[in-house]
């Protein structure tokens, strides 16, 4: 209980006033893209889908998963859709996080390597081109990502963005 009390404490302090929440993510934030690769492929064919986010200086942001379960708070979300015949490809595995991320330490919330994300960071997870897809170009994109950002002061609220890319089937 007291670390629950010690992180409503540490989000207050950090929680930006109400001008500062306003426009954060056009301060913060270079760009969102995704792709494809290979960007053309037959049904069957496995491919890579790639979320990439790219900050501008100062800002930074989180990581698909904490190894530390105090840390479990300071993630981005990115879900998928499940297969369909409306889905072009099927999903598999789970998304990937970038191999190396930079940890820093916060004691006060009992938390000894917290992973986050400057600069520039790239999602990545697996697929496999549907046997159902239709032949041409055809859109591939995450169900949802929801994406923290913080300065050095201030973690804005979590937003929805979305990213699609181009698949020619």
């Amino acid at each position: 209980m007291p670390r629950l009390a010690l992180l409503a404490a540490a989000l207050a302090f950090a929680a930006p006033s109400p001008a500062a929440a306003q426009g954060w993510y056009a301060k913060a934030v270079k760009g969102v893209t995704a792709a494809v690769e290979p960007a053309e492929a037959r049904p069957g064919q496995t491919v890579t889908f790639t979320l990439t986010v790219e900050l501008n200086e100062g800002y930074f942001t989180y990581p698909l998963s904490q190894p530390e379960k105090a840390a479990a708070g300071f993630v981005n979300t990115l879900t998928f859709p499940a297969p369909s015949a409306d889905v072009p490809v099927v999903f598999v595995g789970t998304a990937r996080d970038a191999d190396k991320l930079p940890t820093k330490a916060e004691p006060d919330l009992g938390v000894t390597a917290l992973r986050y994300c400057p600069g520039k960071v790239t999602y990545t997870r697996t697929a496999v081109v549907s046997p159902a897809a239709t032949p041409g170009a055809v859109t591939v994109s995450p169900a949802s990502f929801k994406m923290s950002v913080c300065d050095a002061t201030n973690c804005f609220p979590a937003k929805a963005v979305t990213a699609a890319a181009t698949l020619k089937v």
